[in-house]
């Protein structure tokens, strides 16, 4: 999953990292980006949510300490209440510090 061309590096904090995740299920039309964005603002992390293309899926990518991206993690397989998560593919890798805050991202 390829990161967002075009972001403009922000600021970067020792031991951060960036969670990329794919989510599948009955993930999208329930409110699933915005209930993710809010979690996302709550737990202090940076990123961007979108659809994918195919109506069942959403990508995410996040920045942060690691403690908020385990929580974080924990809610993409949790959702909303209309939400049905089947799988949630997630890899870290070090964070970029490229992101001011959390977005929902329709491009």
């Amino acid at each position: 999953m390829a990161d967002r061309p075009g972001a403009a590096r922000v600021g970067l904090m020792a031991g951060e990292q960036r969670l990329t995740a794919h989510v599948v299920g009955y993930v999208q039309g329930v409110g699933f980006r915005w209930w993710i964005r809010t979690r996302a603002e709550q737990l202090g992390l940076t990123g961007w949510v979108m659809n994918e293309n195919d109506e069942r899926g959403l990508a995410v990518v996040a920045e942060g300490a690691p403690a908020e991206l385990d929580e974080f993690e924990r809610l993409l397989w949790q959702g909303p209440g209309a939400a049905r998560v089947q799988r949630v593919d997630a890899a870290r890798k070090p964070a970029s510090g490229e992101f001011g805050r959390f977005e929902i991202s329709r491009s």
